[in-house]
């Protein structure tokens, strides 16, 4: 066996010697052509291609590129576009339309339309049809409801725009709304409550039940899911009277991103003036008005939470707990200091990875989570909508331990009134812009937001000049920009807010001018001592046999210290 190895390896290196020897009598072998016999080969990497197309590349040639521009069409439809570099674009259909305005009709049919969204129409026989004149160009589509807003949008190649804007202006303006198809949404409707109602995570349930309490049976506290009682009475009649009063062109902007302006509006004229939708009427008969009226209260779903994701390691029985109080619009100067105060709080699960940027040293985390390891959630959210806004504290626990989680809860709103460092305010303020800009890196994201900022407030502001509004407060804009109080620029893309290509110095008069306005830790406690007046909201899921009264937390929210009432008894 040995002699054999040998015996290989000596002709193996006769062979590469003579192959070597051949390569030195030749030379260098000559440029090796392609397949096709072109001499494409021959061109060196510094070097264009014969034929092939010069590329464009993204360049940075000013603010300009950055504006978001915003017409409106002779029917009071907006049409508003960002540019952006890139070969897909998404577009889309924003509605002011939402549960918040189904009070003088049947709850859910806001719920009804996002899943027939994509259905039938005029010109397209079945979703299936709308899915492949898509997939021509590469698109996806998808709808979304929420308390405020209904909105229909595609992503797909810029070259079939419009074909995009004719598909959405159709599924908007001129749905069939069949029997057929409004029957299988009754069942996806059953289901997803169905799904609803048994899935481990209880976020989505909690949400809707503290708006409900918040709001009592007014504009935000309506039911968002589609109640059962009600699946089988909306049918087509019901949803086109609904349809006649708030899918009305002025309730309406068409919203493009990776667009040309010009051409969407070209789009826009065409597809969506001087039509007229299936229900037979472009304007609205009744439509409601009415302004939210925050009311607080409780709203309590006792439910066996022991049986939930069974399996080899089985998620442990918890309870929920949700606390909101009333906030501010996202109109109004304060939701800056309130968005602050959110990140600040911040929190989440108590088995979060940990790391930059998860908010391991926020107050939920510092406070209640590192302290408490009993307790399995502490998250803070904010919910703000154009007249109100709502900022609540998710916590579970343990059915045994709802008394003192629902303490600790109320310690810590009452703690957003006292001392705020200025290091944890600097931290919470660049989290904050970190968070907003990070989501602006996505196409569909960008054009979420320039679609519901247009719709509510007929323009944009633009991520840098949310950027000041974070880090020097709502009225250094207008001290940056030299003009008197109430005075609003025109063009604010237009090198306005850095107007010089050095960031801001504190070091410099001007700046420190600057920082005089900016959120301080008084604005904060400010807003937490504001917030405490009001009644509070609670929602609460699970084994509910030691939640504390309702009076019992108001009172605690309402105290020094956040202490609940103690209770004494002869027997336990």
């Amino acid at each position: 066996m040995a002699a054999m190895v040998l015996a290989t390896a000596r002709l193996l290196l006769r062979g590469s010697g003579s192959w070597r020897r051949s390569r030195l009598r030749s030379g260098a072998p000559p440029h090796r052509q392609s397949r096709s016999g072109s001499a494409s080969a021959n061109v060196p990497l510094s070097s264009p291609l014969p034929g092939v197309p010069e590329p464009v590349f993204a360049t940075v040639d000013g603010q300009e590129k950055f504006e978001t521009k915003v017409t409106t069409l002779d029917n009071g439809v907006r049409v508003a576009s960002q540019n952006k570099f890139g070969q897909f674009c998404t577009v889309g259909i924003l509605i002011n339309s939402g549960s918040r305005y189904e009070a003088k009709y049947l709850s859910g049919i806001a719920h009804f339309l996002e899943k027939l969204a994509f259905s039938s129409t005029d010109r397209f026989n079945s979703k299936d049809e709308i899915l492949l004149t898509l997939e021509k160009h590469g698109g996806i589509c998808d709808c979304q409801t929420s308390r405020d807003t209904t909105m229909y949008a595609v992503s797909a190649d810029s070259k079939g725009l419009d074909t995009v804007v004719g598909l959405l202006a159709d599924v908007v303006l001129h749905p069939r709304l069949t029997d057929e198809e409004i029957e299988m949404t009754r069942m996806a409707v059953q289901f997803e409550l169905e799904d609803l109602d048994m899935r481990p995570d209880p976020e989505p349930l909690l949400t809707e039940m503290i708006h409900e309490a918040a709001y009592r049976e007014n504009t935000v506290g309506l039911h968002r899911f589609c109640p059962t009682e009600n699946i089988a009475k909306i049918d087509r009649e019901v949803l086109h009277s609904y349809l006649r009063n708030y899918y009305t062109p002025d309730r309406m902007v068409l919203a493009g991103v990776g667009v040309e302006h010009e051409h969407l509006v070209e789009c826009a004229k065409k597809y969506l003036l001087g039509t007229q939708p299936a229900w037979g009427c472009e304007r609205a008969v009744d439509v409601d008005r009415s302004v939210a009226q925050y009311t607080g209260g409780v709203v309590k779903l006792e439910r066996d939470m022991s049986n939930v994701s069974l399996g080899p390691a089985p998620f442990p029985e918890l309870t929920h707990i949700m606390i909101g109080l009333e906030s501010c619009s996202f109109l109004e100067e304060d939701f800056i200091p309130f968005a602050v105060l959110n990140m600040m709080m911040g929190g989440g699960g108590s088995f979060s990875a940990g790391g930059p940027g998860k908010g391991m040293f926020t107050r939920l985390y510092l406070n209640v989570l590192n302290r408490h390891h009993w307790m399995y959630n502490a998250t803070s959210y904010h919910h703000s909508y154009e007249d109100t806004g709502l900022l609540c504290v998710h916590a579970s626990a343990d059915p045994r331990q709802v008394r003192e989680m629902v303490e600790i809860l109320t310690k810590e709103f009452i703690l957003m009134a006292g001392t705020v460092d200025v290091v944890e305010l600097e931290r919470a303020k660049t989290q904050l812009m970190s968070m907003l800009m990070m989501n602006l890196e996505s196409r569909p994201v960008i054009f979420e937001d320039v679609g519901r900022q247009v719709l509510a407030t007929r323009s944009r502001k633009l991520p840098h000049e949310l950027c000041t509004l974070i880090r020097y407060g709502p009225r250094s804009l207008l001290r940056r920009l030299g003009c008197a109080s109430g005075c609003r620029p025109t063009k604010p893309w237009e090198g306005v807010f850095f107007p010089s290509p050095q960031p801001l110095h504190v070091g410099s008069s001007a700046d420190k001018e600057l920082l005089h306005y900016s959120v301080k830790p008084e604005d904060i406690r400010r807003v937490a001592s504001q917030m405490l007046r009001r009644k509070p909201a609670v929602a609460a899921l699970g084994d509910l046999s030691d939640l504390p009264a309702y009076e019992h937390i108001q009172a605690a929210l309402s105290s020094r210290d956040g202490r609940l009432p103690r209770i004494y008894r002869l027997f336990r």
